[in-house]
């Protein structure tokens, strides 16, 4: 008998969804093993990860609707343009709610449109078979931008 099922994992920060997917592949020497969305490697929370013929569910998990909290630090520019980088730039001028609340309206319709979404110097794409975003904490010079649309 094979192994079928879902597993919610609280998925720590620091290993990517593909560290964890191979850690249970290990773990229950299952081969046929997926997970049902992608978490970035600062990201923590629930990963759910796919055994056996239950990886054909993963699109059911993606497809549905997600709830996502941040803990947000304004005035900051990074060099990778996350919490992960260096610190380029600081600003302390003290922001208003309104401020904000227009600044999360128009984020929220760039995210909202995929006409919008350009990849960041840091993506996920494979480039000389090896991520960028790793390459990018390992070298010194940036990553150059990759101009196709998210997604592709």
């Amino acid at each position: 008998m094979s192994a079928f099922g879902l597993l919610n994992i609280n998925k720590p920060a620091g290993p990517t969804s593909h560290d964890i997917v191979a850690g249970v592949r290990r773990g229950t020497r299952v081969k046929k093993v997926g997970h049902a969305g992608t978490l970035d490697p600062m990201a923590t929370g629930v990963l759910v990860v796919c055994l056996g013929a239950a990886t054909r569910l993963s699109q059911y998990a993606m497809g549905s609707r997600k709830t996502y909290l941040a803990r947000v630090r304004f005035g900051i520019e990074t060099d990778t343009y996350d919490a992960g980088g260096i610190i380029t730039a600081e600003n302390d001028a003290p922001l208003g709610r309104e401020a904000i609340e227009a600044a999360l309206r128009e984020l929220i319709a760039i995210l909202a449109d995929p006409e919008h979404h350009e990849m960041t110097t840091i993506v996920a794409v494979a480039s000389d078979m090896q991520r960028k975003y790793p390459l990018c904490n390992v070298i010194t010079v940036p990553c150059a931008n990759d101009s196709r649309p998210a997604g592709q």
